[in-house]
């Protein structure tokens, strides 16, 4: 990890200034359903400009998770920074706004925009209900080469939970969830990742004495699964036991939180984008 530890502290003062430039909205924690309390930015048509967009999916949520709120977890400043990173570190062409922030976009699983979006991200998954209509119309994108990424969920319940409600939209006969090993091709499309890092929230970290696993021995190990269609193609991936997107949300917060978790993150990050686009 030498490598992109190395690209991303350089990186890190305009991470900070980023940060401060957004502690603003951060305030609202909670509001619109959103962690920082900024309110959700729903795909148009005209946003998509045949530039990379990172699409967030908002679900209904018909339960609570341990230290979850629901879709908005991260949002949106895991996006944005991951989006921002993703410019700099590959050659990818990112849409940004008029106010030269990434445009980052929020999509229900009934929207059509969602068929424009090339990876979705849902956060605290184990939250999510899905209705008839959001199961078939995610298994519609699915099958179009959609690619879905959930993270930061913890623990056996919210595994099961999750795991119940994308059933719904991929029957596990047909696409069974599997455990992904280090020869997977996720873990080298751009930097060489041994194992997923735990990542845990950064304010449970700082309540901890630095402690990773946020549910003890029920999410004592971090681990990546995925649902894979019949060409072994990746449609559903799961980073289980981690909150990989706290990595980039956080890291200007506090150099710290940054220098332990944001670099192996931000690797799994853009190894996911890449894989995501080129396959």
């Amino acid at each position: 990890m030498t490598r992109i530890a190395a690209a991303l502290v350089v990186a890190l003062l305009l991470a900070v200034s980023l940060a401060e430039a957004q502690r603003g909205l951060r305030g609202g924690r909670g509001r619109f359903g959103s962690e920082s309390g900024a309110p959700p930015r729903f795909a148009t048509e005209s946003d998509f400009d045949g530039k990379f967009h990172v699409c967030r999916l908002m679900y209904q949520q018909v339960r609570q998770q341990n230290l979850g709120m629901g879709w908005g977890t991260d949002y949106p400043y895991a996006e944005i920074n991951l989006s921002i990173r993703l410019s700099e570190l590959t050659k990818t062409t990112v849409s940004f706004d008029s106010a030269h922030v990434p445009a980052h976009l929020v999509v229900r699983p009934t929207d059509d925009a969602l068929f424009q979006c090339p990876i979705v991200i849902a956060s605290d998954p184990g939250s999510a209900g899905l209705s008839a209509e959001d199961a078939e119309r995610l298994r519609q994108y699915l099958d179009k080469g959609g690619f879905l990424w959930v993270d930061d969920f913890w623990g056996t319940y919210a595994w099961d939970s999750f795991a119940s409600e994308i059933a719904k939209v991929l029957p596990p006969g047909e696409f069974p969830i599997k455990d992904l090993t280090p020869d997977h091709a996720i873990f080298r499309a751009l930097f060489p990742i041994a194992e997923i890092p735990q990542v845990p929230s950064i304010n449970f970290w700082r309540g901890s004495d630095g402690e990773t696993s946020e549910m003890g021995e029920d999410s004592a190990k971090a681990h990546m699964a995925a649902i894979a269609d019949n060409e072994g193609r990746i449609m559903v991936l799961m980073t289980h036991n981690t909150d990989i997107a706290d990595s980039w949300e956080r890291e200007g917060d506090d150099p710290r939180f940054f220098y332990h978790f944001s670099p192996n993150g931000y690797a799994v990050g853009l190894n996911t984008l890449l894989y995501a686009m080129t396959h």
